[in-house]
């Protein structure tokens, strides 16, 4: 018997996850950012093992100072919007990847936390949207 309740998939309406919804939102923060002078190093940055971090994009400033940048997008801003998703313990997740990240270097380049927020069609860039 075929369920009644399970619609064919119409190629003319790609269906999207939440994943692709991620991925498209980095890709536009990412080309903004390289509008705006900076340099890509990685993305989705990961630590090895359970309960570490990632970070979605680390770029370089031209002077040098590395960025590492959270990326949240929102259809709405119910419950305080794309800022408000980034808890203390994401924040504390990220701090902890971008230490790691940045034992490559004998000495470590100045480095910041910004947020990339993209709410319905805007885009808002928090240089320095929290600290370590």
């Amino acid at each position: 018997m075929r369920n009644q309740n399970v619609k064919p998939n119409n190629t003319s309406f790609p269906v999207s996850n939440t994943k692709q919804r991620g991925d498209a939102a980095e890709q536009r923060a990412l080309r903004y950012l390289q509008d705006h002078g900076l340099t890509l190093l990685a993305s989705n940055y990961r630590t090895p093992g359970r309960g570490g971090g990632e970070i979605d994009l680390i770029v370089r400033e031209c002077d040098g100072t590395l960025v590492f940048v959270e990326v949240r997008a929102r259809a709405r801003d119910d419950f305080g919007g794309a800022g408000a998703s980034i808890s203390a313990l994401k924040r504390r997740r990220i701090v902890f990847a971008a230490k790691h990240f940045l034992r490559r270097y004998p000495k470590p380049p100045p480095c910041r936390f910004d947020a990339v927020l993209l709410q319905a069609e805007s885009l808002i860039w928090l240089k320095a949207a929290f600290e370590e």
